[in-house]
């Protein structure tokens, strides 16, 4: 009689999981109306382990239209968002350069800087973004010494090394709809009113305190406070996720 099942002798099974080709890179073709990713080295790969993100952006360098950016975590966007949002900024370039170093272990070496910052004054940075547990480490602290200690002067003013750990969930959301509404959704005109209505009007407790003050749609009242805030004339604790419920204040309160 036909057995119902297969038998697998013992010296043919396999206990491990099987290995898979390293997944490839993700590219991007033209996209109708968006400059292409200016970087060095696409970081975008099929991954179950990470976040990679790709997203559009707008400086004064690229004369305000859209460029694609490519990030390799959610910390670094977070960053960039934040830094996209700074009335000085000039340019922000991601994998911009390659540093070729020496590594404490005697190794010859590449690494790509996550960011570099440009401000209208010329005055350039590299941006370092790393985890805590990792910042933590003698290891870590000795090996950006040595990619600092190897990158020619013509590359950068400064670095900077930034903990991702402390943008955490609430405040990277709160950052990703600012940097949207400022670069692709401005209201002059709404912002504009709320804000002459925050000043006129004494201390709001709430958000929602607006709302039947401003002769505008709630959405728009609550879109303008986040422009409002990402701009800095405005303030709310970015640590919670902002909503109608939201306490805000004046920077000067």
């Amino acid at each position: 009689m036909m057995s119902l099942f297969n038998t697998i002798e013992h010296e043919n099974a396999q206990y491990a999981l099987p290995r898979m080709r390293a997944a490839s890179k993700i590219t991007f073709g033209d996209i109708h109306g968006v400059l292409p990713f200016s970087g060095t080295r696409n970081p975008i790969s099929v991954s179950n382990t990470s976040y990679k993100a790709a997203f559009l952006y707008k400086t004064a360098a690229n004369s305000w239209k859209p460029r694609l950016g490519l990030v390799e975590s959610g910390a670094e966007l977070a960053v960039a968002e934040e830094i996209l949002l700074n009335p000085d900024l000039y340019d922000l370039e991601f994998q911009p350069e390659v540093v070729r170093y020496r590594h404490p272990d005697g190794s010859d070496r590449t690494h790509y800087p996550d960011l570099r910052q440009t401000f209208h004054n010329g005055f350039r940075r590299l941006i370092f973004v790393r985890n805590a547990s990792s910042l933590r480490k003698p290891s870590t602290k000795a090996e950006i010494q040595a990619i600092i200690a190897a990158t020619p002067p013509s590359m950068a003013h400064a670095f900077t090394v930034i903990d991702a750990d402390s943008y955490s969930r609430p405040r990277r959301e709160n950052l990703r709809r600012m940097h949207r509404l400022v670069a692709f959704q401005p209201d002059a005109k709404a912002d504009e009113l709320v804000e002459d209505l925050i000043l006129s009007h004494g201390r709001y407790w709430l958000m929602s305190e607006l709302f039947p003050n401003a002769d505008l749609p709630k959405w728009r009242i609550f879109q303008s406070c986040l422009r409002l805030i990402a701009t800095g004339k405005l303030m709310a604790n970015m640590n919670a996720v902002i909503s109608h419920h939201s306490h805000i204040w004046r920077p000067s309160a």
